[in-house]
């Protein structure tokens, strides 16, 4: 098998989420189109992704890492680029958990079967370092920086791992600043007089000083709620008062706390008394909301719209609401002179609905790509709908 792309099929209008080393050779990166990658690579092959699993993977890693520490970071949302990073603080853990390598052990060997592979892993006094130090390291191995070496680590590796600006890492290869070792010479006023703010940033983390301040993520809540429904029934209209119950319910619990859930579960637990041999004893509907939202009504229709494409074949006993994700509600700034603009923020919903209506393959929306392109078919693109909003 040749080299590998991930992201999915090349006439799509998508980007890439991963490569191989094979495609990464030949010059694949992660968030570059998926039409220039397969003009660099045309003998790849070209897998879709499946972010759901992807997430549901990566909060279970989470899960996992929190067991060793009280603080980690990263993102489960697999277009970040930082997908795949798991940050943890280990200061004062030793007691607990051995040496560094021991723990780095351990932990790798409670990942390994959530990540399909031995992580990388990196120590250092800095995020920067540390990151930079897992991506050196070998599958399954360990790199460890003593504390005050940051500076000494880094100074050989190439001076394009200090910014993710593709702009200024071909500026300082012009410069012929080649090693992360010739920034760190240079005065920090002459790298924000060349690059501005980022030059302020890569002349700090060329000379091992902390940048970005550790912030631990915050465990998406899951909120769960069910009632028995006696007698069993089996009718839409019958279910659909239960499930606005449990939504009112647990809606109103999100709102009090300010919180929004970004996935909904509905499980439906079915008698069997009179059903036909080889009826499955639950049906699951889950869907992700195109907002995170604690408004009862939208959870409601969006999880029933989905239930109608696939109705129990048996009487309902129990019915179970589950929402996870729960994470503090962003606000909307909205115009003062235009009442109509809060329409706007249900356009999501409403092609949500209309997807579960008719089709998830014949919903799209128009995305704009690049205006100025050159060519008319580079300017937009389609995209999928989905039961997510961009």
């Amino acid at each position: 098998m040749g080299p590998v792309v991930l992201g999915g099929k090349p006439w799509s209008n998508g980007n890439v989420l991963d490569a191989d080393p094979a495609a990464r050779v030949l010059g694949v990166r992660r968030g570059m189109p998926l039409g220039s990658a397969h003009r660099l690579v045309p003998e790849a092959t070209f897998l879709d992704a499946d972010p759901e699993a992807d997430r549901a993977e990566l909060e279970a890693a989470f899960e996992r890492l929190a067991g060793f520490s009280p603080a980690v970071a990263g993102t489960a949302e697999p277009s970040d680029l930082a997908f795949g990073l798991l940050e943890a603080q280990i200061d004062g853990l030793e007691g607990l958990w051995g040496p560094e390598p021991e723990l780095v052990r351990r932990v790798g060997k409670a990942l390994e079967p959530l990540l399909a592979g031995a992580p990388r892993a990196g120590i250092a006094g800095t995020r920067f370092a540390a990151t930079v130090a897992a991506l050196a390291a070998e599958p399954g191995t360990l790199i460890s920086v003593p504390p005050g070496a940051e500076a000494t680590f880094l100074q050989p590796l190439p001076a394009s791992l200090l910014t993710p600006d593709a702009d200024i890492r071909a500026r300082l290869r012009r410069f012929g600043l080649r090693r992360i070792g010739q920034v760190a010479e240079l005065a920090a006023s002459a790298l924000v007089a060349r690059f501005g703010e980022e030059g302020a940033r890569i002349g700090s983390r060329s000379r091992g000083q902390e940048v970005d301040p550790f912030r631990p993520r915050r465990a998406p809540e899951r909120l769960l709620l069910g009632l028995p429904m006696e007698p069993a029934v089996a009718e839409l209209e019958a279910i659909r008062f239960v499930l606005r119950r449990l939504a009112v319910a647990l809606g109103a619990n999100l709102a009090a706390r300010g919180l929004a859930a970004e996935k909904g579960r509905l499980r439906l637990e079915l008698d069997l008394a009179f059903a036909r041999a080889g009826t499955p004893a639950e049906l699951v509907v889950e869907s992700r909301f195109p907002e995170p939202t604690a408004d009862p009504e939208a959870i409601e229709r969006l999880l029933l719209a989905k239930l109608e494409r696939t109705p129990p074949i048996a009487a309902v006993a129990r019915l179970e609401l589950e929402l996870n994700g729960a994470s503090p509600a962003a606000g909307q700034q909205l115009p003062l002179f235009v009442p109509q603009a809060l329409h706007g923020a249900r356009l999501a919903w409403q092609l949500a609905r209309l997807a579960l209506t008719y089709g998830e393959d014949r919903i799209r929306r128009v995305e704009l790509l690049d205006p100025d392109a050159p060519l008319p078919e580079h300017r937009w693109g389609w995209r999928d709908i989905g039961t997510r909003a961009p």
